[in-house]
């Protein structure tokens, strides 16, 4: 089955050229030129990926991410930022949003396709054993993609709940950014300079600053309680 592709941006011939390369790469492609449009489109076509513009009248990129990602049944669709904005406060402010990548235009389009490629690939799993992981009162869910603390439900966007799978995998171990970058982005995309930061802060304000330790100029920890 074709992986669906959501692309949002009011330049219609922005719409026409990404749509012409990625239907060339064999998927299903569906357009939308207003966050409203795509809220819609999304809720109704649930799209493996979603490739969102910043600047749009009525909605704009950030407040269609906030909303899409309110939707129980989008919370593990891929979603990122297409955006002529490069500065890094537009990047942080688009993972804060929600977002698992932010890609700065221009951009060719073979290397567009090559970074929707990486995107869409298999996750790789990260714990062989048992599909849960518990830490003190952190219960990681991974076939439900659900963490849980002292009981309570805590959503979390793929990347996040990807990053803490990794991180809780193996307590007490260095994760370099090398390694996570490959490890989630398996090496091929090129993602914004402060993703990884991003990530990392919003995770520590939802399950607390002591769980995760940074080990300057090397990486993260996971420190077990």
């Amino acid at each position: 089955m074709k992986e669906k592709i959501l692309l949002v941006d009011d330049e219609q011939d922005i719409l026409d050229l990404i749509s012409y390369n990625l239907d060339r790469e064999g998927y299903e492609v569906r357009t939308a030129n207003s966050g409203t449009k795509a809220l819609e489109l999304a809720k109704a076509e649930s799209p493996d990926l979603i490739i969102l513009d910043v600047m749009m009248p009525e909605m704009d990129g950030m407040e269609t991410c906030y909303e899409l990602r309110k939707v129980d049944e989008l919370k593990n669709t891929v979603i990122t930022f297409l955006s002529a904005r490069a500065e890094d406060y537009s990047q942080i402010a688009g993972l804060d949003a929600g977002a698992d990548d932010y890609i700065t235009k221009p951009i060719k389009p073979r290397v567009l396709v090559s970074k929707v490629k990486a995107l869409l690939r298999r996750n790789v799993e990260i714990v062989d054993e048992s599909r849960n992981i518990e830490s003190g009162d952190l219960i990681l869910d991974r076939d439900k993609y659900v963490l849980s603390k002292a009981g309570e439900t805590i959503n979390l966007p793929k990347k996040e709940f990807e990053l803490l799978s990794l991180l809780m995998s193996k307590p007490g171990k260095v994760f370099t950014r090398e390694v996570i970058m490959d490890r989630l982005w398996e090496g091929e995309v090129i993602v914004g300079d402060r993703t990884i930061d991003v990530h990392i802060r919003k995770l520590r304000e939802k399950i607390g600053d002591e769980r995760i330790i940074t080990i300057k100029g090397v990486g993260y920890k996971f420190r077990a309680e």
